[in-house]
């Protein structure tokens, strides 16, 4: 008996369809393959692959005939894919049609359509733009100072520390402004439709430099008391950790909640990169407090800089966070991520491509199963299509980060950015708030970065993979091709088919849930040739 199709949930429609809803399901035009379909192989499996929609949602497991029949129902005039080419094209006795049932499923799930490839591009536009229009709720990023402790050779904000004509930015941010700043947040949140009424819940994340330098403390318990009469109760915050022993009684829930810490490889490692200014290391006073913070039961992510010359140690790595017991602890989590070349400091011949790491990443974890406690940073396309196989529907989205949509940047000065890797330029800042608390914004730069998606440039609203990447990091984009509103596609075809296939066998396995699952599984809608 041959599985021809595996249903998975599709994405909740948005709250409010585009006005011509109907032409997803009409258009009169010949049945032709959707231009939207991500084929993903699957390990060790000849017979079947996944089928995986762009925008609605569907994750599907069909045997190779019904890939066979969708392939050779393709527009030829559709885009070649971003990354390699299509398989060639089958032949025609292996192309043949599938009972009208079948036709009348992968209709309905939407890799079969009647739309032109013109409407469906257009549909296409219409549902993320109505998606993006969803997702403009804002966020706060406070920098309490540029200043930091540390002098890490990679950092983008080095001139800041090291160019005099910088150095009026190293002061810490005052009570006063904290006020100012929560003052206009009510000012903010009206110009996205949210009155004091509805009762938001504000998300905070500290930042700098460094924001919780030891002289910050009474500054940090003033925004704490400020978040918490605003109702929010807890905050994130993004710390090189050194400090973290004068802020004990803060860490945990109802407090700094949620922290962000770097280490960049083994102790001997780490402290030729991520340095005091006399040059000492690190490691060993980082590695003290994030046991202080686990212990105050606040939650660890730990960020892994990984390029050429340090991705060798994170065997030894992972055996050190086992030494520390942090791989028991719930609230512990570790990934690794490219170290990007932000300055004329770092040679960007050592540094990776994510796919570059993704699959040295793959190879170590082969090679020791104790790197099981170090994630890839792709985890998280992973994490999200574990969430489909286990009933959810699919997570879509049209930015890459919430510089997109409602993320303020917010330094000692009132400036407001859209990205905190574009501060401390006033030439760069959306807007800024004023000393009675109302907010200016710089209208024209405002609109560049929150009207950046998947729409906005031809590149990703022909993409099959776009509600998944959401069109690529803005800075890497402007520093490759010059533009804000360019594509930075970074290897995502092949990471995202990569961690799909890889939260499949899990499922299949039990991995996820301990229970193997089984072809004849009630829960599964199949349907057999």
């Amino acid at each position: 008996m041959t599985v021809l199709l595996q249903i998975m949930p599709k994405p909740e429609p948005p709250d409010h369809e585009p006005a011509n809803q109907g032409l997803a399901e009409s258009g009169g035009g010949e049945l032709r393959t959707s231009s939207y379909i991500i084929y993903v192989d699957l390990p060790q499996n000849d017979s079947d692959m996944l089928i995986v929609h762009g925008y609605t949602g569907a994750f599907d497991k069909v045997s190779r005939r019904v890939a066979t029949f969708l392939r050779a129902k393709e527009d030829r005039r559709a885009p070649k894919p971003l990354y390699g080419d299509w398989a060639p094209s089958p032949e025609p006795a292996e192309a043949a049609d599938l009972p009208e049932r079948y036709e009348q499923v992968l209709l309905q799930r939407g890799y079969l359509t009647h739309l032109s490839r013109e409407q469906e591009l257009q549909r296409f536009r219409l549902l993320a733009d109505e998606i993006h229009a969803q997702a403009q709720a804002p966020s706060y990023v406070l920098m309490p100072t540029y200043d930091c402790n540390l002098r890490c050779f990679y950092c983008f904000q080095d001139h800041m520390r090291t160019n005099p004509d910088f150095s009026y930015l190293l002061k810490r941010m005052t009570h006063p402004m904290v006020d100012r700043i929560f003052d206009a947040m009510p000012n903010i949140e009206a110009n996205h439709g949210i009155s004091p009424e509805d009762g938001y819940l504000r998300p905070i994340t500290l930042f700098g430099g460094e924001p919780l330098l030891r002289e910050n403390r009474d500054l940090i318990e003033h925004i704490l008391q400020r978040a918490r009469q605003g109702g929010t109760q807890s905050c994130s915050v993004v710390t090189n950790g050194t400090d973290l022993d004068a802020y004990a009684d803060l860490l945990g829930p109802g407090g700094l909640a949620a922290l962000q810490i770097t280490l960049d490889g083994v102790p001997v490692e780490h402290d030729q990169r991520r340095v005091y200014p006399d040059g000492r290391g690190s490691f060993d006073r980082i590695a003290r407090n994030i046991t202080l913070a686990l212990d105050r039961d606040a939650t660890v992510s730990v960020r892994l800089n990984i390029d050429r010359n340090n991705i060798g140690d994170l065997p030894s790595l992972a055996q050190v966070f086992v030494g520390h017991g942090w791989d028991e602890r719930p609230r512990f989590r570790a990934y690794a991520t490219v170290l990007v070349a932000a300055n004329d400091k770092t040679d960007r011949r050592t540094t990776f491509s994510s796919w570059e790491l993704d699959q040295e990443l793959a190879k170590l974890q082969a090679e020791h199963p104790g790197m099981a406690v170090i994630e890839p940073k792709d985890s998280d396309i992973r994490r999200r299509a574990r969430s489909v196989f286990g009933g959810a529907h699919a997570s879509l989205q049209t930015t890459f980060c919430s510089a997109h949509s409602g993320m303020y940047v917010i330094d000692r000065f009132g400036d407001m950015y859209a990205c905190w890797e574009r501060t401390g330029n006033s030439k760069t800042r959306i807007g800024r708030i004023n000393p009675d608390s109302s907010v200016e914004v710089n209208e024209p730069y405002s609109a560049l970065w929150r009207g950046r998606s998947v729409t906005s440039n031809p590149v990703c609203r022909q993409c099959r993979y776009a509600l998944y990447c959401g069109g690529g990091c803005a800075v890497h984009a402007e520093g490759r091709k010059g533009t804000l509103d360019a594509n930075y596609c970074d290897g995502y075809a092949f990471r995202f088919r990569a961690m799909v296939a890889e939260a499949y066998s899990e499922y299949l396995s039990g991995a996820m849930t301990g229970d193997p699952r089984q072809h004849d599984d009630a829960s599964i809608m199949m349907m057999n040739l």
